[in-house]
């Protein structure tokens, strides 16, 4: 089965062995029926046999909805608000004092030279101060009145180029109530791409921080001619000389400052329709130059009202950790679903998350320890991180307390896999790996790539909590699927969310069709109110991604490979743009090879490459510097780090483990890499060779490592 294959391996006298697993066997049966009969597990373990979504026909391709709304999609949370700014007064009214938005206030600053020379900055932070949903409500009201008085017309753009906090939710809300297109783009994007989306867009006004207009905005700002306001979050910068002449900088708090002020008596506010655009949404993708999705007011709400409904008893207990990019779909739609349901957001980021994030001083306490937050989203990458440090950390154990966790991990990942729980072994064995995310974790949701099912499984066991593994696109309003907490099957992404259908398209060259047993198979369409305008300024691209059916529905073609399962869940199953046919007619699929690797010790990324012009795949892998340390160390070969990587010998003693691993992932032959560069620097979205989600950007890195393409094709390279 497939939890016997990703249980840890012990190495445990077979006697002994023997004589625990007789305990064990005793414990769960003196345990089972009060257990059973207290923990209401007996309603979660028959909720998740259930059917979860339908077919609305019986035609083959016919569209699956969940069975919650197989008659009526939903596209409203809450009666009469229809749009963001009537979702948030509504959220005023009923929870008026209750605390909304934190932020951690810097006790200290300092520079820490590393040995190598380098200079780390690092941060002591205090306790989280926070905004009431009235006081929030008063600043993005300023904030809207004051962009008022610069000049900013309603639907027109206006763009937010900032890092996660507080204030850009306040900004944000501030576009929805006066009508303003919200343009956002991601703190890490390259400088063309940034140009290019304030010009396409035209806008007049960008609202960043501090850091951001030094670092990027700065060397930019001469190739946006449009541009005549900056709006800084965080206070007054220290120079402005060197901005262009037109160009003003103000502090938001002088723009709210001015909205308070202002005489808005008289003059009707415009308030959006649910048509109207809501955010213009610049995707970093995985291909090419980025592009805007045009979101509308009811593309958001729809999308937010089918992700709620999979949260259960979400409200005003619940605390929730933002940190990830809010130019993000799955961070912005995470957060309105906080905002509208009572919900703390407390801020943070990647940098100052944990105590062990790379911006904490040793000693002190990171985000998720002072935050201790219920609710959570994560990319896979971030998972996929804490899985392996935890790994390493087993590993480095007494062979009494390596063998003590694996015993009770395997133990849990059995219990699990039947739909029970493991109190005893949750409070001894895994808190403190709990205590890691603050202790409190009740949901994680993890969207943005696929996970794998060794990652999952870990998070569900060491952090005794249900992952909503999630599915869905800008393009969708960030929603597609979300599996449902008591399902504990790995691998899939659960069903149509109440907001939308699917369906399955043939895809021919694939060899997928949605006639294939068991299960129907094709490229996955998804409609709803949830899916989006389109591309801004982009009509081919739009005719191409989006079609409107003979009823009027409008579906998105999202270029994913997936299959349904009998209880109505979507499992990933490929990608069009990751199929390459190989010279003998092979076809093999990048992402799944990648799939089976990406989790080794070894392996802190790869990336699969194949050409149709040869026989085999090769790959480009970003090593585990730890693990590869060691493995040079036992096969005798020194050196610096970049000679380790660019050894030959190194490389194919890394491929020997690969093909190991891809043997026991049951690869074809054909799919396993046959030559590999070592990448001694890691990819991250400042390198410009993965997304702000971490995906792979394969153009970019095919671009990037060509030559080692071409000396591993055997092409002669100058």
């Amino acid at each position: 089965s497939q939890a016997a294959k990703m249980k840890l391996k012990h190495n445990i006298n077979p006697v002994l062995l023997q004589f625990i697993n007789f305990i064990i066997l005793v414990y769960s049966l003196v345990t089972y029926i009060p257990w059973y009969l207290l923990s209401g597990s007996k309603q979660a373990i028959a909720k998740a046999k259930q059917v979860k979504a339908r077919p609305v026909n019986n035609k083959p391709g016919g569209a699956y909805r969940s069975v919650n709304s197989l008659h009526c999609l939903a596209s409203v949370l809450y009666p009469g608000c229809d749009t963001l700014d009537k979702v948030f007064k509504y959220a005023k009214t009923k929870y008026k004092d209750k605390k909304l938005l934190g932020t951690r206030e810097i006790l200290k600053e300092e520079d820490e030279i590393q040995p190598s020379g380098k200079v780390f900055k690092k941060v002591i932070l205090g306790k989280y101060t926070w905004l009431s949903y009235e006081d929030v409500y008063i600043k993005a009201v300023n904030f809207g009145n004051g962009l008022a008085v610069l000049g900013q017309q309603p639907k027109t753009n206006i763009a937010i180029f900032c890092e996660t906090r507080a204030e850009w939710m306040i900004a944000a809300q501030a576009c929805f109530m006066c009508n303003y297109q919200l343009v956002t783009l991601y703190a890490t994007l390259g400088g063309p791409a940034i140009v290019h989306g304030l010009n396409e867009t035209e806008v007049t006004t960008i609202i960043t921080s501090k850091e951001l207009m030094q670092t990027k905005l700065k060397e930019i700002v001469s190739q946006i001619p449009l541009l005549r306001h900056i709006i800084t979050v965080d206070g007054k910068p220290t120079t402005w000389s060197e901005f262009p002449k037109g160009v003003i900088v103000h502090t938001m708090a002088s723009v709210q400052a001015m909205g308070a002020k202002a005489d808005t008596g008289n003059k009707q506010p415009c308030r959006p329709v649910p048509s109207d655009i809501a955010v213009i949404m610049y995707t970093s993708g995985s291909t090419g130059i980025p592009k805007g999705v045009m979101i509308s007011h009811c593309n958001i709400i729809a999308g937010i009202t089918g992700m709620a409904e999979r949260i259960p008893n979400l409200g005003e207990k619940d605390i929730y950790i933002g940190y990830l990019p809010l130019a993000h779909v799955l961070e912005l739609s995470a957060e309105l679903v906080c905002l509208s349901h009572g919900c703390r957001i407390g801020y943070s980021s990647p940098q100052t998350l944990a105590d062990q994030s790379s911006k904490i001083k040793k000693g002190s306490k990171g985000d998720v320890t002072t935050l201790k937050p219920t609710l959570m989203a994560a990319v896979p990458e971030i998972m996929d991180r804490i899985y392996k440090n935890v790994m390493n950390k087993v590993n480095e154990m007494t062979s009494l307390q390596r063998n003590l966790f694996i015993l009770a991990y395997n133990y849990k990942m059995e219990q699990i896999s039947k739909g029970y729980t493991t109190p005893l072994c949750d409070s001894l064995i895994f808190r403190k790996v709990r205590m890691l995310l603050g202790g409190k974790i009740r949901v994680l949701l993890c969207g943005g790539a696929p996970l794998s099912a060794a990652t999952q499984r870990f998070m569900n066991i060491c952090f005794c909590c249900p992952v909503g593994q999630g599915y869905g696109l800008t393009e969708s309003a960030g929603a597609g699927t979300i599996t449902e907490v008591w399902d504990y099957t790995t691998g899939r992404v659960g069903a149509p969310l109440v907001c939308c259908e699917i369906k399955l398209m043939n895809w021919e060259e694939g060899g997928y069709y949605n006639t294939d047993k068991p299960y129907p198979r094709g490229e996955i369409l998804i409609g709803g109110q949830n899916v989006t305008v389109g591309y801004y300024k982009n009509e081919a691209r739009t005719k191409k991604d989006f079609t409107v059916d003979e009823n009027g529905q409008r579906w998105l073609h999202t270029g994913d490979i997936g299959e349904f399962h009998q209880d109505g869940c979507l499992k990933i199953i490929d990608r069009k743009k990751d199929l390459v046919k190989l010279q003998a007619g092979e076809y093999v699929s990048l992402g799944k090879v990648e799939a089976a690797l990406k989790n080794l010790p070894l392996v802190d990324n790869i990336c699969a490459y194949a050409s149709s012009f040869h026989s085999y795949v090769i790959g480009f892998v970003v090593p585990n510097q730890k693990e590869l340390a060691e493995l040079a160390r036992k096969k005798g070969f020194k050196g610096t780090w970049e000679e380790i990587c660019n050894s030959p010998e190194m490389e194919k003693e890394v491929l020997k483990v690969l093909a190991e691993a891809a043997m026991a992932a049951n690869l074809e032959k054909f799919e396993i890499p046959v030559k590999i560069r070592l990448s001694p620097d890691p990819w991250t979205p400042e390198t410009g060779l993965v997304t702000d989600a971490f995906k792979l950007k394969r153009k970019e890195l095919t671009a990037f490592y060509q030559m080692d393409i071409d000396r591993m094709y055997g092409k002669n390279v100058k």
